[in-house]
């Protein structure tokens, strides 16, 4: 386990980025095996309470992976390859990968409450957008997809920063 607040924030961010671009550059069954690899790998380095943060990351990765369903089935996003259940199983990975960083790299947000409310509706739509431009999901609706992103993050963000903050204090580097 890596001791070092700092390193320990910039190998989550790493992590994170690898799984980011490994999931988009080839959505599938094999980067979401990767991105759950590399939730793996944090647990192991980064982590200093596995089992609490564990929790937290799953219940995140439900909520996230039913917000994304939502959009998959109101046609605010569509997958690539055009067969979805409810959410292709790669953003599902990735979803995991992302709630590693709320403790960590992205733990700073935590200290301004307000924070989320501004950041989340436009960097939760621009990761969407930067991901249909490599093609690993198709926003079909343009901007309307892109406005209901920004709603959906304005909610999704702040609630799992709350979460974390109220129910897993503890896992915060």
């Amino acid at each position: 386990m890596i001791r070092s607040d700092t390193v320990r924030s910039l190998v989550n961010l790493l992590l994170f980025q690898l799984g980011w671009f490994l999931c988009v550059l080839f959505p599938g069954l094999l980067s979401a095996t990767a991105a759950f690899g590399l939730v793996g790998i944090h647990l192991a380095l980064v982590s200093q309470h596995r089992s609490r943060e564990l929790q937290f990351i799953l219940l995140g990765t439900v909520l996230g992976s039913l917000l994304d369903g939502l959009w998959f089935q109101l046609g605010v996003m569509t997958d690539s390859s055009g067969t979805v259940f409810w959410t292709p199983v790669w953003l599902v990975g990735m979803w995991a990968l992302f709630l590693t960083t709320l403790a960590h790299s992205l733990s700073w947000m935590g200290s301004r409450p307000w924070l989320p409310f501004v950041l989340a509706p436009i960097a939760g739509p621009f990761a969407y957008w930067s991901a249909s431009e490599l093609g690993a999901v198709v926003l079909p609706a343009g901007w309307s997809s892109l406005l209901a992103l920004a709603l959906g993050w304005l909610v999704i963000f702040p609630l799992l920063m709350y979460i974390r903050k109220r129910f897993y204090p503890e896992i915060t580097s």
